[in-house]
C-alpha cells in the first residue's frame, strides 16, 4: 500500500455506503469536504476533478462584512 502524502484528496465510503471525499492540506489537516455523497465512485472522482479545475475561478466576498 502506498503511503499517504499531503496535500491530497481522500475518497471513502460513509456510514450509508456512499462515496465522499475530504481534502487534506500539506500539514495533514482536513480543510474541505464533499458537500454531498455519491453512489458511484466515478461521480465522486468527477467532483474532485471539478474542484481541481476551479483553481482560477474568481473569489467574491461580501463587502459589508469586510
Amino acid at each position: 500500500m502506498t503511503a499517504v502524502t499531503y496535500p491530497c484528496y481522500w475518497q471513502y465510503k460513509d456510514a450509508q455506503g456512499q462515496w465522499r471525499w475530504t481534502y487534506y492540506a500539506s500539514n495533514g489537516r482536513a480543510i474541505s469536504v464533499a458537500s454531498e455523497s455519491y453512489i458511484n465512485r466515478a461521480d465522486c472522482t468527477r467532483s474532485i476533478e471539478i474542484m481541481q479545475a476551479s483553481q482560477w475561478s474568481p473569489v467574491f466576498f461580501d463587502s459589508k462584512a469586510a
